[in-house]
């Protein structure tokens, strides 16, 4: 069998378990979100933290519970990194320097897990376990409670209520992450990765020096990485290191956690507004983007340009051969049209076109499908934009899932879409000018710049993945791609709920003949011409000056 018939059929073999998953899993998500019940251990609990889950909030109350909860989390995140050199179960690692440690917090946190560290020789099981692992459940659950929020927005008539953030919160974690993150983890353990509290093993001599192995929970957090598009990974080699992601069938596994949430919310939708018509014309929108791009990236890896290239089969500097250029496009394509960030290769080493879409598929937002929550709203931001434009062309006030889209409704989503191209660009215009940022580039020219577009793009949109020829371990970059990580997550959820909001105040207008059938093929083509241009117009200047030129030279 070929390589490339061989990614042909991992990615049927993918898009049919991603079908097989979607209805039952976008059903029970509806019925999680709507349910007026709470579990037993729910309410152990909301009774632990002193809050009521029957209380309406308004969005201004439920902005408030999400940057409460979160800076939280950054707080507890960064002490538990400082105090690391004096816990037990540190594995004798020092506690994390000031800007690292800053750095880390606002990543997992953020749902980003950029890490501009080595896991295995920086953090210990403590710091693994309660501190990166529990935020790779919440921050993900905090993203799909946003998302909800926000199709309750559509779903209401007349209200400003929302529905509760602690509840939202609570069941994103207790009744739909963890019992999927168990069942994913007992797969990955069946298939070889690790799952121990072991210490550091040596393991024999390497060129000189001693070999060294880490144990972990490791498996446990695999699952969640995945699950919850987060991306950090216990080893600095991430979703390329057999301890992670030993075979082929994990990858598969792995990409296709990845893809569950996100492809299945789309049910989510549809069933909440009323319409699940609605809800597969943004998973028609999406999967089109996704399949696009995946044969897009196949093709660019395995074009054979020059005789290293024609020998191997295709591009494989920088790739697993236990996966190949077929799977390894798959991953990173779905890595990086996601916030998670994981890799099973190395982006920098692709092709220059092939890093391309990679920076690419981050800077359309991430809605392709997108992080768990994020690529929802993110999505559906989208498709008011592009129902405004069909509005303008006909000349009638737009409309979307029965709601009046006016001037506030499309202010809000205008700043939406525009803060996190604002804080790339700034960013990266920034440390190009500055003469310490570059020092940490490893390339000259283009492709050097590209590390540097990268290392924002990832960061600004939540992704967290590099492209690993940029020393990020400096203060400069701590700081300030840790800053792009807060401001890109939480300022777009301010804009998010207050349109939410908005949104729940109207009351639901008819449809009538001159109503935009948005659950209708057209509307899908419009709304993937929409994405593509106003992300084209954005930052075909930043690409033209690194990927583009590295590709086209």
């Amino acid at each position: 069998m070929g390589p490339v018939l061989a990614g042909v059929l991992q990615l049927l073999a993918l898009m049919a378990a991603l079908a097989l998953a979607y209805k039952p899993l976008g059903t029970y998500m509806a019925k999680v979100y709507t349910s007026d019940k709470h579990l037993r251990v729910e309410k152990w609990i909301y009774k632990g933290i002193g809050a009521d889950p029957d209380t309406e909030m308004r969005w201004p109350a439920y902005l408030r519970g999400v940057l409460a909860f979160s800076l939280a989390g950054v707080l507890f995140l960064y002490v538990l990194q400082r105090l690391q050199g004096v816990l037990p179960g540190s594995l004798g690692f020092a506690s994390i320097d000031p800007d690292q440690a800053f750095n880390t917090a606002a990543s997992f946190v953020t749902n980003t897990n950029w890490q501009s560290y080595s896991g295995e020789q920086a953090m210990g099981h403590v710091v693994q376990t309660a501190g990166l692992a529990v935020q790779n459940f919440v921050s993900a659950a905090v993203g799909m409670a946003v998302a909800v929020t926000l199709v309750r927005g559509f779903a209401g008539s007349r209200t400003g209520e929302l529905g509760n953030f602690w509840s939202d919160l609570v069941r994103g974690v207790v009744r739909l992450l963890v019992p999927i993150a168990v069942v994913g983890a007992l797969v990955l353990v069946a298939c070889g990765v690790i799952q121990n509290f072991s210490g550091i093993h040596e393991v024999g001599q390497f060129m000189g020096g001693t070999q060294e192995w880490n144990g972990g929970a490791v498996a446990s957090q695999e699952a969640i990485k995945e699950l919850g598009t987060n991306g950090g990974g216990y080893f600095n080699a991430n979703s390329s290191h057999p301890f992670e992601n030993p075979t082929p069938f994990t990858n598969l596994f792995e990409i296709f956690l990845i893809l569950l949430i996100p492809f299945s919310i789309t049910r989510t939708l549809g069933l909440m507004v009323g319409s699940v018509r609605q809800g597969y014309a943004i998973l028609a929108t999406m999967a089109t983007i996704w399949v696009g791009f995946v044969a897009l990236m196949m093709w660019t890896e395995f074009a054979h340009h020059g005789p290293a290239f024609q020998a191997a089969g295709g591009a494989y500097e920088g790739k697993e051969v236990r996966f190949g250029v077929g799977a390894s496009s798959i991953f990173a394509v779905s890595t990086t049209l996601t916030s998670t960030g994981a890799v099973d290769s190395f982006h920098s080493s692709f092709t220059g076109l092939g890093g391309g879409i990679t920076l690419l598929g981050m800077m359309l937002g991430e809605i392709a499908p997108g992080g768990v929550g994020s690529g929802l709203y993110g999505m559906l931001i989208m498709a008011i934009i592009a129902v405004f434009i069909a509005g303008l062309m006909v000349g009638r006030t737009p409309e979307y899932l029965g709601k009046k889209i006016g001037s506030r409704e499309i202010k809000l989503a205008a700043c939406y879409i525009l803060i996190t191209p604002a804080l790339v660009l700034v960013f990266t215009a920034c440390a190009m000018a500055l003469p310490a940022p570059a020092n940490s580039m490893t390339n000259s020219g283009a492709h050097g710049f590209s590390e540097i577009l990268y290392a924002y793009t990832s960061g600004a949109n939540n992704n967290g993945s590099a492209f690993a020829g940029l020393n990020a371990d400096t203060q400069w970059f701590n700081t300030t791609i840790g800053l792009a990580m807060l401001l890109g997550r939480f300022v777009p959820m301010v804009f998010v709920l207050a349109l939410a909001g908005s949104l729940a105040e109207q009351k639901p207008v008819p449809v009538t003949a001159g109503t935009l059938r948005t659950d209708k093929p057209l509307y899908t083509g419009l709304l993937v011409g929409t994405i593509i241009i106003i992300t084209g117009l954005t930052y075909f200047p930043a690409l033209a000056l690194g990927p583009l030129a590295e590709g086209l030279a």
